[in-house]
């Protein structure tokens, strides 16, 4: 088992098998492609709520592409952070289970991380993606200016095609950047062209469809 998977996840899963590759759209995405996996990082209850930008868009967008993901065979993988005993952040702690309306089947991994990065070697997630072909990872979750935004530069870093869909990520205020401007400098000015391909929904919820 991965580093960081936790108990209760393990299961069978889908055979990927070869297949032509078809045509390529503008944006440069495979018409087939199944070497892509939803990746929802940090999605848990101390934190998902109203205070996030765009809340309500954000909870929409997240839920419509696990559930697209889940209807087309493409596999949705959790990550939990985990601050610690006596955080009020960590295994047993309410805060640290995973947000009601995201929560993972008894089929799909759980991958626990004590640092930003999903990606991070000590998470044991890479390994496992890598062993199963996986090239493309769709990020969805919180928190836009730390664990999401680590997580995208650690995968450009190691060679997987970063997908963002818009408004699936959001964070909060800081001392320097309302949260409105912490998500729109992410996702609309540092990522594009640099560490991922940003989407409108519609476009994701194609490929996730493909």
């Amino acid at each position: 088992m991965p580093a960081g998977v936790q108990l209760g996840r393990r299961v069978g899963f889908l055979l990927l098998v070869a297949v032509p590759e078809g045509g390529v759209s503008q944006r440069g995405f495979k018409e087939v492609d199944r070497n892509m996996v939803l990746l929802v990082i940090d999605t848990q209850k101390g934190i998902t709520d109203e205070r996030l930008f765009a809340f309500e868009q954000f909870r929409k967008n997240v839920r419509s592409l696990i559930e697209a993901a889940r209807a087309n065979g493409r596999e949705v993988i959790f990550v939990q952070h985990d601050d610690g005993p006596g955080s009020g952040f960590s295994l047993g702690d309410d805060d640290y289970a995973i947000f009601e309306e995201f929560a993972p089947k008894d089929s799909e991994k759980v991958f626990t991380k004590t640092v930003n990065s999903a990606l991070h070697p000590s998470t044991g997630l890479a390994s496992y993606l890598k062993s199963k072909n996986v090239h493309r990872i769709m990020v969805v979750g919180l928190q836009t200016n730390f664990c999401i935004d680590s997580t995208i530069r650690t995968g450009f870093d190691l060679g997987f095609e970063m997908i963002v869909p818009a408004y699936a990520n959001s964070t909060f205020d800081n001392d320097f950047m309302d949260k409105e401007k912490s998500y729109h400098y992410y996702n609309d000015f540092l990522w594009p062209e640099r560490f991922a391909k940003c989407l409108p929904l519609e476009e994701a919820l194609l490929l996730l469809r493909k």
